[in-house]
């Protein structure tokens, strides 16, 4: 795989759109779709009800019941999945070529006549419910949840997709019924298709799976997030040997200039595995983590640079310090000429080593839609990070590591933790309001 795809725009003659990277040298076809407008979108008493349609649209459609529909698809060896996400609504069916007719038949049934029976319903439900409460044994779950509860208060992106409890219990029939109507749409939908197709196929699939939606969703728009509580620590008391320590600061947008040098930046800092300073500072030479990492994270209406460590109670208030430190030694010193270049050797190299089947590239070319990224991003982005300099890095991290900005949040009993506020377990009550 190169830093090319060859990618073909097609369009239908009821004009809707994909983009193709035709493969024939495996005869699988991976069709890759997302509606604009996820869980975000939530009702603030219907929190999770865009979880609970990625997973009922498949529990039985048109005349096939729950078991048919799941049988029709062992049957072919068809793999039909969907999943909410906090912007968009993903989708994607991955089947042989032989067998594509069926596949798109389904997945057609499943778009178009999803069936709501309230039985399957009420028995995903009792799963989904299950798994949140599941979630809340889970210390980095916890601390996660808790995270977003402080920094998006106020705004939607604090709720969990999973959604609460008591929300997901209150979710109906009907509830889905309306969801589908609302946001399942021609208007805000993106196809990304990889494998042995060819464009002309395509064009006419596309009517065949999509034409019958509405042609227009309800409009929407989320305001942009200002992130709450900067700087502050919060704790989540558990009774457990270890602390989950995760903490949050403003990142960047995948449209700014600075993006690039951002990723190598980083990369470096704490991207990097067992090459970042976060990893060799607080786990090589100290001992105090198994796996310490940083992350820059995009979405349409925030964008955070975040760290997650875990670490024995006692050693909690040592490994915050030095993660705040290498913060603020990356901020004032920048990489050297060595980072730079592994930084740019793995980055560079990691993209086409990602994309090695039809369900990665054709979820990939979605991705590119979703981002408004563009057909020529993999060799731009190639030139862009090997453009990249010491100076931009420094320039960046200047700009945007700021550790008192660091909102913080431990679970567990981290021991010597200043300053810190403590916050409700998710586990304990109704929160879903907060």
């Amino acid at each position: 795989m190169t830093h090319n795809l060859p990618i073909t725009i097609v369009t239908s003659p009821g004009g809707i759109t994909a983009w193709l990277v035709e493969d024939r040298m495996v005869p699988v076809v991976s069709l890759q779709f997302a509606f604009r407008g996820g869980s975000a979108l939530d009702p603030a008493d219907k929190v999770g009800l865009a979880n609970l349609a990625a997973s009922t649209l498949d529990e039985g459609a048109g005349d096939l019941p729950a078991m048919a529909f799941h049988g029709a698809l062992e049957d072919q060896s068809i793999y039909l999945s969907f999943s909410a996400r906090r912007d968009d609504f993903h989708g994607g069916v991955k089947t042989l070529h032989d067998n594509a007719g069926e596949a798109w038949r389904l997945l057609t049934l499943a778009l178009t006549q999803p069936r709501f029976d309230n039985e399957e319903v009420s028995r995903v439900k009792e799963q989904l419910i299950s798994d949140i409460q599941h979630h809340y044994a889970d210390p980095s779950w916890v601390a996660q949840r808790t995270l977003n509860k402080m920094i998006y208060a106020g705004h939607p992106y604090q709720q969990p997709t999973s959604g609460f409890e008591e929300t997901v219990a209150l979710l109906t029939s009907d509830d889905l019924r309306t969801w589908v109507k609302e946001r399942m749409a021609r208007d805000n939908l993106i196809v990304g298709v990889c494998g042995d197709i060819s464009a002309a196929d395509l064009a006419s699939l596309l009517d065949q799976i999509f034409g019958a939606l509405p042609a227009k969703s309800k409009p929407f728009e989320l305001p942009k997030v200002t992130l709450a509580a900067t700087g502050e620590n919060f704790t989540v008391m558990r009774s457990i040997p270890q602390t989950r320590v995760v903490m949050a600061q403003s990142g960047i947008s995948r449209s700014d200039s600075d993006w690039f040098a951002a990723m190598v930046m980083n990369y470096v800092l704490g991207g990097g595995g067992f090459n970042s300073r976060l990893m060799m500072e607080v786990r090589e030479k100290r001992g105090l983590t198994y796996g310490v990492s940083s992350q820059l994270s995009h979405h349409k209406y925030s964008n955070i640079l975040s760290v997650g460590a875990a670490t024995s109670n006692e050693n909690a208030a040592e490994a915050i310090r030095i993660i705040k430190s290498e913060w603020q030694t990356m901020a004032n010193d920048g990489i050297s000429a060595e980072e730079l270049k592994n930084a740019q050797t793995y980055l560079t190299g990691s993209l086409p080593l990602a994309l090695t089947s039809t369900d990665k590239i054709a979820d990939f070319i979605l991705h590119l839609q979703t981002e408004h990224l563009g057909i020529d991003y993999p060799a731009r982005r190639l030139e862009k990070l090997n453009a990249v300099t010491r100076a931009d890095v420094a320039q960046v991290a200047k700009r945007l590591l700021n550790p008192e900005a660091l909102t913080l949040v431990a679970v567990g009993q981290p021991q010597n933790l200043i300053n810190s506020i403590a916050a409700p377990d998710p586990a304990q009550g109704n929160h879903y309001h907060g």
